[in-house]
């Protein structure tokens, strides 16, 4: 037993041992292990180190080039003082001051509500980003790439800075990089309320203004520093899209936006609820003008106009227009006293008016009654049907189709694929000339030429002398059925009074510094021949005789030669007269801005009694003029009583009218 112990006791010393000499080993296996594990990650850590390095070098370096390489922005958006624009009339009077850009604002010196509402609107997270936004630049690639184009942008306010500041208006993907970076650069450069007051006072808000202070002043008649709430959520709703949300342009669809800046503002916790309904029932409202000095719907377009002229620039600009002061306040005066006194008996709202010279220059041009009371420029922006004031362009086709002012056709009824086109109180005259159906305003004779010459020829024919608005494919289109702007109508009949010459309309002839340097000169006239001598002196021949004996005898001129169209749309909703002399080009419209039906005024009424009041006043001091094509002032002396005493050949008539008939409906007639 005790040699038993011993051996057992041995034993045991003999593990221990052997314990302890293999710990060291497995200890050793360990930190190698660790150690080969550890590899990869320092890899990784290494790397990344040097490319943010790299990266900070890269930015580093595009930041120094900026600052070297750009203008700096603060002489940019608070040293200089902003450019002012002095227009001047025809005869180098000045009409109108005009400040793109008013004085600049501090920031402290604006009410908290107009930064609120800016904030709220365009940028929640403007405090707490570095110029770039994350999330709102994720949520815009996201729309983005499910579009393949740029079409939300998700930019900061620092970006839309640096946007107007530096970059192009072009939506590329490149030119959204360059803006990332410069915003980082300004948000380095400058705190958020610097960036803030420069933001203000350069972004754009509609109807020609650059900055809080000249859209305050535009709009409201105050100072930037006086705006209330409904004031200021209505200027930061312009951000999103000036031009669409202007209170000149759509003071409801203004009021609209501004609601749901109000909204933002609410949820943001930047009004009390009290301060939300307040403003609700009191939306902010437009200055009305104390006094009108008729030109307003004209400088109106001239400041919109301007930047397409001479782009941005940061000098004083003086402006030379086409506008004549003197027949300028006559039309107006005109406009507001006819409207005033038949406006509410022929249940009409409103009215424009136009004239042009025979080189398409504006020389006085009337938006609407009053300005005081809307500002939208019916004369450039509103679209109407013209009625047969568009069925010259049917006419003019024809002549160059091979027809003549003699050209006798039926003026009976006829349907096509179901459509009846009727005359004016059903009256139908049997056998006509061209030069009765268009003086006397006759619809299926224009419908009939119409499907004849071609409806593809007729719209070439009015697009060739300006027309531009889009021209359905109807057999209607002869009837006017299509739109129109006043401004394109009258431009597209300059060419019956110039000898043939299309015209491009202009109200801007020259731009300068005041300086002297020219940063624009119109010069050229336009497209040049859209008419031919024949078929020029065969449209003066028939739309002299309207003036003469037919629709437009209300237009005639006491002393001078003078031709046109009335026009009258469906369910009397449009009144219009067109005519020129060799002298000028003028255009009346009578009608609603929702379209409803006046009180069956038609162009041969009102319109052309205005016409006539206008061009009166507008060939004061004029001598008489032929128009081209005719050999002296007394043209279209042929009368329909021609028809009373037997001079047409009935015979040859029906003959021709047959033959005509079988062309444009086959063998079986037009109800076959």
């Amino acid at each position: 037993m005790g040699n038993s112990g011993s051996r057992k006791s041995r034993a045991r010393r003999s593990a221990a041992t052997s314990r302890r000499k293999a710990a060291p080993r497995q200890k050793r296996k360990t930190v190698r292990s660790a150690k080969g594990g550890s590899g990869p990650i320092k890899f990784l850590c290494y790397w990344v180190c040097v490319s943010i390095l790299w990266a900070g070098v890269g930015l580093g370096g595009i930041f120094a080039y900026f600052s070297l390489a750009l203008p700096d922005p603060t002489v940019a958006g608070l040293a200089e003082r902003p450019p002012n624009i002095t227009i001047l009339s025809a005869d180098g009077t000045a009409i109108a001051e005009r400040g793109m850009r008013r004085q600049h604002v501090r920031l402290y010196r604006l009410p908290r509500h107009a930064i609120d509402a800016v904030i709220a609107t365009e940028d929640r997270r403007f405090y707490r980003h570095f110029g770039i936004d994350p999330i709102s630049l994720v949520r815009a690639m996201a729309v983005n790439i499910k579009a393949g184009r740029i079409v939300q942008g998700g930019s900061t306010i620092t970006q839309q800075l640096a946007k107007n500041l530096f970059l192009a208006s072009n939506r590329t993907f490149v030119r959204k990089f360059e803006e990332a970076l410069l915003a980082i650069w300004l948000e380095l450069r400058f705190s958020k309320a610097e960036i803030l007051e420069l933001y203000l006072n350069r972004v754009y808000l509609g109807a020609g203004t650059y900055g809080i202070e000249a859209a305050a002043q535009r709009y409201f008649g105050k100072s930037a520093r006086k705006l209330i709430l409904a004031e200021s959520a209505m200027l930061a709703g312009l951000l999103k899209a000036p031009s669409r949300f202007a209170p000149t342009r759509n003071e409801k669809r203004a009021q609209m936006r501004a609601a749901t800046v109000l909204k933002a503002m609410l949820k943001e916790g930047k009004i009390s609820k009290t301060a939300w309904r307040k403003a609700r029932r009191a939306p902010a409202r437009m200055r009305r003008p104390g006094h009108a000095s008729g030109f307003e719907y004209a400088i109106d377009w001239v400041i919109e106009s301007l930047s397409g002229f001479v782009g941005g620039t940061q000098e004083d600009l003086i402006v030379e227009t086409s506008l004549d002061r003197h027949l300028q306040n006559q039309v107006q005066r005109i406009v507001t006293a006819e409207m005033a006194r038949n406006a509410k008996p022929l249940r009409a709202g409103e009215s424009a008016a136009i004239i042009l010279n025979p080189d398409g220059a504006v020389k006085a041009l009337v938006g609407g009654r009053s300005y005081q009371k809307s500002q939208f420029n019916r004369a450039i922006k509103a679209r109407r049907q013209p009625g047969s004031a568009f069925k010259p362009f049917v006419y003019l086709a024809a002549m160059e189709s091979g027809l003549t002012p003699d050209t006798i056709v039926q003026d009976r009824p006829f349907s096509y694929k179901g459509w009846r086109p009727k005359n004016y109180k059903g009256r139908y005259r049997g056998p006509v000339t061209l030069r009765q159906g268009l003086a006397e305003s006759i619809n299926t004779v224009a419908v009939r030429l119409l499907m004849e010459v071609g409806r593809d020829n007729v719209v070439r024919t009015a697009r060739r002398l300006g027309i531009h608005s889009d021209l359905h494919n109807k057999p209607s289109l002869a009837l006017g059925t299509a739109e129109v702007t006043p401004l394109e109508l009258a431009a597209a009949y300059v060419p019956f009074s110039n000898g043939g010459f299309g015209v491009v309309p202009h109200i801007i002839d020259r731009v300068r510094t005041v300086k002297g340097k020219v940063l624009y000169h119109r010069r050229g006239r336009g497209p040049g021949r859209v008419v031919n001598a024949g078929s020029l002196r065969a449209m003066n021949d028939m739309l002299g005789a309207t003036l003469k004996w037919g629709t437009g005898r209300r237009a005639a001129l006491a002393r001078h030669p003078a031709a046109g169209k009335t026009g009258t749309s469906q369910d009397y909703r449009d009144a219009w007269f067109v005519g020129y002399t060799a002298h000028y080009t003028a255009v009346v419209w009578i009608g609603n801005d929702d379209g409803r039906p006046m009180k069956r005024v038609t162009g041969g009424g009102l319109p052309a009694s205005m016409w006539r009041q206008i061009m009166t006043a507008a060939h004061a001091g004029l001598r008489p003029r032929p128009l081209p094509g005719t050999a002296s002032p007394s043209i279209a002396t042929t009368s329909p009583g021609a028809h009373a005493r037997g001079e047409l050949d009935v015979n040859r008539t029906n003959r021709i009218d047959n033959d005509f008939l079988r062309w444009i409906f086959g063998a079986a007639g037009p109800n076959g």
